[in-house]
């Protein structure tokens, strides 16, 4: 499997760590030119050209995409991957950080890939590949903003796949579970007892133990490959089994 990226291009947003940045280093081993936009550009592999660009400012996002495509020699595959959480119930978050959350996790994907669809247009094996979660189609407590988002991430998925398919364009979506990313420990350190809170994020998969970022970006990279080229509209789980799996309780 290794080389099936040879001679395309990458962009990932979000890529200067956590899954975003293991995808960047997975598709660039495997052959692909590779560039990441996201909040910082230093850091990063020399497999990797970073590009500085908030997703919620859509003048930078063209800016960066552009600039990401003119060192590339244009864009094949995009993964939009930047995104930001939110903790509390329907009570918990003010407006104003609703809209930041939109903005970044659900308008930003479409800044990104809007400014990119020119690009994709004129690719052999044009391929997005958005990284949703799996809060989309599973009710976690104390998430349901970002939940909202991820629910968003999914419907546009298909929409896309839908809208683009007659274009060879191939739209589809990674719903990880719970990932061991700098993000996630972020959010662990948030919590009154960080240790208890990771045992019980680990023990609600059912392989007991939380995702890896490599894991996820193995995914991306199937549904992004050419020689997924049948694949389009589809939700990947992965997830440890989260989505599906209903074990019984240990005696």
């Amino acid at each position: 499997m290794n080389g099936e990226f040879d001679g395309l291009a990458a962009v990932v947003t979000g890529g200067a760590s956590g899954i975003g940045l293991a995808t960047a280093r997975h598709l660039a081993a495997r052959g692909a030119r590779v560039a990441s936009l996201d909040l910082r550009a230093d850091d990063l592999p020399e497999s990797i050209a970073g590009f500085v660009a908030d997703v919620a400012d859509d003048t930078a996002v063209r800016a960066g995409v552009a600039a990401a495509a003119e060192r590339l020699g244009g864009i094949d595959i995009l993964v939009n991957n930047a995104g930001i959480g939110a903790i509390g119930t329907v009570e918990s978050n003010p407006d104003d950080e609703w809209h930041r959350v939109f903005d970044v996790n659900v308008v930003g994907l479409v800044r990104v890939t809007r400014a990119a669809l020119p690009h994709l247009r004129r690719s052999t094996h044009p391929a997005i590949v958005n990284t949703c979660s799996i809060a989309a189609h599973a009710g976690l407590p104390d998430r349901t903003l970002y939940s909202a988002t991820k629910g968003a991430v999914q419907a546009l998925t298909a929409a896309m796949a839908a809208d683009h398919v007659r274009e060879g364009i191939r739209v589809c979506c990674v719903n990880p579970g719970t990932a061991d990313t700098p993000w996630v420990r972020r959010l662990l350190d948030q919590a009154e007892d960080p240790e208890a809170e990771l045992v019980a994020l680990s023990a609600r998969q059912p392989t007991g133990r939380l995702v890896s970022a490599e894991e996820v970006a193995h995914a991306i990279a199937y549904l992004a490959s050419p020689l997924a080229s049948a694949t389009t509209g589809t939700v990947l789980s992965v997830d440890g089994g989260m989505h599906g799996l209903r074990l019984r309780a240990r005696p």
